[in-house]
């Protein structure tokens, strides 16, 4: 769903709302969403924290694999809904273990998820809470590899018209980006030649956890392994191919790439920087790179459009512009070309009304029965970053056909039952 469709949609809600006080999921249009967090990391408490801020929605249940999450995520929404005038969320709405996505899909008391999972469960998370009537709010990425994503589309289906999904690509949302995208889909740089993009960041760092298992510390540290994560161009990376794939207005072609892991030296397979070119409809090519070594709180991410009549640049952090006869820049934008890199995501400078803006279009979506169903979105985005991914490890040219009929697939190792 574009800008214009969620506008015109949010019209339409508008007189709904005058005119029937339920909506389709069977509850009054002004009550509370009760809101379930599934995955009390970092991430996760920054994003349910800013739905119940800034929406209607009450956070009023939890679910973690691991017990010191839970307690943490529930001491923290104690505050949290406390400060917002309500009460915590229940002890008997708190799930912990393997099954806690079951327990949180079937609970007739809780009417939208936000999967904040590691990647490799995502789709499956994603399965239960459709199945349970729930909406659902799912982090990126919509799957790590090609059965996943293809899993993801049957899903996509079930959902359709009876619960609204969306994607975890706030900067879709964010004024900034929606404006330039406007401009550039107006025809103000011309035809489109080529892409530079890229997304540099610090690496990711993790506590001790003293007696832990393997298998537990491989889960809790998901983001050093390259199954439950996807490796850094599919989980973390995949934010700037989803701009391109806005921009573009479609997928890739085909890719060539390389990848190495030549600085870190923590445990785990991932990559720590990426070198792909994208080769898009009409010959467009995207030259991206990524590093995730950098200093602590230097973060550098952006894309850069050249067209025939002018160049687009849309950073993170830094004057997001167009450079013309014509020219134009975002009121807000700061000076500096980099920004702090925020490890929850909490951003600011670009993206500081991401988050907010998104929150609201998925809560509104709800009450106001206009379902969106981004999970086919969601999985392009994903299945382009696979295809850079799938070119770096075979380092040679891969294409979309290929890549749907023989990408990887990825296997998890790990008896979950464990944790039950």
């Amino acid at each position: 769903m574009d800008r214009r469709e969620f506008l015109a949609g949010s019209a339409a809600a508008s007189g709904l709302l005058l005119l029937k006080p339920k909506t389709a999921f069977g509850y009054e249009a002004n009550s509370a969403v009760r809101y379930a967090l599934l995955g009390c990391g970092n991430r996760g408490t920054a994003v349910a924290t800013s739905f119940a801020k800034n929406t209607s929605a009450r956070v009023v249940a939890l679910g973690d694999l691991f017990q010191d999450k839970l307690d943490a995520g529930k001491a923290h929404f104690d505050q949290v809904n406390q400060s917002l005038g309500y009460a915590g969320p229940d002890q008997k709405l708190l799930f912990r273990g393997y099954k806690a996505y079951e327990e949180l899909a079937a609970s007739p008391h809780i009417d939208a998820i936000q999967i904040s999972t590691p990647p490799y469960f995502h789709v499956q998370h994603l399965e239960a809470a459709v199945k349970g009537g729930k909406h659902a709010y799912c982090e990126k990425p919509v799957g790590v590899d090609i059965a996943q994503t293809n899993h993801a589309l049957e899903i996509a289906k079930q959902a359709d018209g009876k619960v609204s999904v969306d994607v975890g690509f706030q900067i879709r949302s964010a004024p900034p980006y929606v404006e330039i995208v406007r401009r550039i889909h107006g025809g103000e740089l011309g035809k489109i030649a080529c892409v530079e993009a890229w997304y540099n960041a610090p690496p990711s760092a993790y506590p001790d956890f003293p007696g832990a298992s393997p298998d537990e510390l491989r889960i809790r540290r998901w983001l050093w392994d390259r199954v439950l994560s996807g490796d850094i161009l599919v989980e973390q990376n995949i934010h700037v191919i989803d701009i391109c794939n806005w921009v573009l207005q479609g997928h890739p072609l085909k890719a060539v790439g390389t990848a190495g892991r030549n600085v870190l030296t923590h445990a785990g397979d991932c990559s720590d920087n990426y070198q792909v070119v994208f080769t898009y409809p009409d010959d467009v090519r995207v030259s991206f790179s990524s590093t995730q070594f950098c200093p602590a709180n230097w973060f550098d991410v952006s894309a850069r459009f050249f067209g025939d009549k002018g160049i687009a640049e849309a950073p993170y952090s830094g004057p997001l512009r167009i450079i013309s006869d014509n020219p134009w820049t975002w009121a807000g934008s700061t000076t500096q070309p980099t920004g702090s890199f925020a490890s929850n995501g909490a951003f600011t400078d670009n993206l500081a009304q991401a988050d907010r803006k998104k929150d609201k279009g998925f809560i509104e979506s709800i009450t106001s029965g206009k379902f969106h169903n981004q999970i086919a979105a969601g999985v392009e985005s994903a299945r382009s970053c696979m295809l850079g991914r799938m070119a770096a490890y075979k380092k040679r040219e891969v294409t979309w056909d290929e890549l749907l009929k023989h990408g990887d697939k990825y296997e998890l190792g790990i008896n979950m039952t464990q944790f039950s």
